[in-house]
């Protein structure tokens, strides 16, 4: 059961375009090249696993549920916090553009899984994995963590080569709606699950 929900969680993030498939798109065609589109691919999910495998961290070193609901609620709160600030500002998010090293990739994929709290919603996950001592919970994380973040390698990375390929620019055009009021409401639902399931 453990296996199987980080994996539809990660599979999950995958299809989440905020998660950076669409990123990977974007720089894959602005460069006019698959190989960018790739080699973006693996940085994205380097960033992911470090935000993931951080709050498996934290939950292996204090093996404490309550540590874990404490968890839960500030993580919920930011989320709802952070998606109402979305949800409610005119002003657009600007980042750095596109044009960023591999390092800064990596870098901006773990901020963004930070903020739309991939790790957290894997907390019951880790919780479950406390049934053995502190070193068994710690691997057992990492290897949770690694997982997750295969299924969302996986799935990101068959959407941007298909969208990249097949769809290209114009679909994207035809088909494009406020991603970013999008995503600012699924933070303030995801940050009610997480608070009510804390």
């Amino acid at each position: 059961m453990t296996i199987a929900a980080a994996l539809l969680l990660g599979a999950f993030h995958g299809l989440n375009p905020a998660m950076g498939w669409l990123f990977a798109v974007a720089r894959g065609l602005q460069e006019g090249s698959r190989a960018t589109l790739l080699r973006s691919l693996p940085a994205i999910a380097a960033g992911h696993l470090a935000s993931v495998a951080l709050v498996a961290l934290v939950a292996a070193a204090t093996g404490s549920l309550t540590t874990g609901s404490v968890l839960s609620i500030g993580g919920g709160a930011l989320l709802v916090g952070f998606g109402l600030w979305r949800l409610l500002s005119d002003r657009h998010f600007r980042w750095v553009g596109m044009r960023l090293s591999l390092t800064q990739l990596a870098a901006w994929s773990f901020l963004m899984s930070s903020a739309h709290g991939a790790g957290l919603m894997l907390i019951p996950v880790f919780a479950g994995l406390h049934s053995g001592h502190a070193g068994h919970a710690l691997s057992g994380g990492l290897e949770v963590a690694a997982l997750h973040t295969l299924a969302m390698f996986t799935v990101a990375g068959a959407i941007a080569v298909f969208v990249y390929e097949v769809a290209g620019v114009t679909v994207l055009r035809r088909a494009w709606f406020n991603v970013d009021r999008m995503w600012a409401a699924a933070l303030v639902g995801a940050g009610v699950l997480t608070l009510v399931n804390a």
